[in-house]
């Protein structure tokens, strides 16, 4: 039990020696404004804050998270053929592909999908 001990403190100690000594060996030396700067995508991160962005790259942002959900609740459908009913299946089917194109008509209609 005693030599458990001492083998558990060893341990301890070294990653205690580890944690100290990593980070003073990866340290930059040279520090910069711009490495040092959050990146913002895109803006420039020294300027205003306040300054407004086109709302249609959120737009274009929504529409692919909402396609790309739909997406992954279409993808399983081959797999639940054989495991559900075929009455199910073409039903839970042909609502998917509906909601689908009633999404992208929509979109098309408002005009989200055209390039400004």
């Amino acid at each position: 039990m005693n030599l458990m001990m001492m083998f558990i403190t060893f341990v301890f100690i070294i990653m205690i020696m580890i944690n100290f000594i990593i980070p003073m060996m990866s340290m930059h030396k040279i520090i910069n404004r711009e490495k040092n700067s959050p990146f913002e995508c895109g803006f420039d991160p020294f300027s205003s804050s306040r300054m407004s962005f086109s709302i249609h790259f959120f737009s274009i942002s929504l529409m692919f998270l909402i396609f790309d959900i739909e997406i992954t609740l279409i993808m399983p459908l081959p797999i639940m053929k054989s495991l559900i009913l075929m009455k199910t299946w073409m039903t839970y089917s042909i609502m998917m592909m509906i909601l689908l194109l009633i999404g992208l008509m929509m979109e098309w209609k408002e005009g989200s999908m055209e390039w400004k």
